[in-house]
Parts: C-alpha cells; structure tokens; sequence
C-alpha cells in the first residue's frame, strides 16, 4: 500500500501548479506574454523559479517512490515532506533576490542526496538480502 507516497504526489502536482500561477501572474502584471521569458527582473527570476522547480521534480519523484517502496515509507515521506518544504522557501528566496535561493538550494540537494541513498540502500537489500 502506497496511500503515503500516492498523497505526495498530490502535493508534487499542487506546488508545480502553485509555481506555475506565479508566473501567469507575473506575466500579467508585468505585461510579458509568452513566449517571452524576459522583461522585468522580478518576472525573471519568477520564472527561473519555477523552471528550476520544475526541473529537478522529475528526479525528486522518481527517487520518494524507489525509496518509498524499496526502504522505508516513512522514511522517504519524511525526506519528501522536507524537500517540498525547502523547494517552497527556494521559489520565495529567489523571487525576492537570486541570492536568496541559495540556503533553500543546498538544503533541496542535501535531502536528494539522501533519498537516494535510502533508494541504494533499499534496493541493495531488496536485491542481494531476498
């Protein structure tokens, strides 16, 4: 039973989409329509934002559910609920200066790193202990 992990993926979709109203909103107050991705540097760095988000969530999902399912449930919510936490403070510390993405940044990747390490682990045991 995945309930835990199929709710983060929920959640997955709802910030993508969160991210993404803010940059039709953006559009709309700074006047940019598509395709144009630069203007004003408030609209930029609202849609480097959520471009950056968006780009690493494919390896965020792909790495909860190997260690969802392989490690630990629990152990991989965990590691999620913090990571979308830190992705969140990331799209409001860059949308107010570049620099404030930093923090935000190092701690996302910290805990990509280790969800990939409760994937490893997981499927090492799942494959050499069975």
């Amino acid at each position: 039973h995945q309930t835990l992990l199929d709710c983060y993926y929920s959640c997955v979709v709802l910030f993508l989409a969160y991210f993404v109203l803010q940059v039709i909103y953006a559009r709309r107050k700074y006047k940019i329509s598509p395709p144009m991705t630069t203007g004003h540097p408030e609209f930029e760095r609202i849609f480097r934002a959520q471009v950056n988000c968006s780009e690493y969530f494919p390896i965020f999902i792909s790495l909860l559910w190997v260690a969802g399912i392989f490690f630990h449930q629990g152990a991989a919510a965990a590691c999620g609920l913090l990571y979308l936490y830190t992705r969140f403070k990331y799209f409001q510390g860059y949308t107010v200066a570049a620099q404030g993405r930093l923090g935000p940044l190092y701690a996302s990747t910290w805990l990509l790193w280790a969800l990939l390490g409760l994937a490893v682990a997981g499927l090492l045991a799942h494959f050499l202990l069975s």
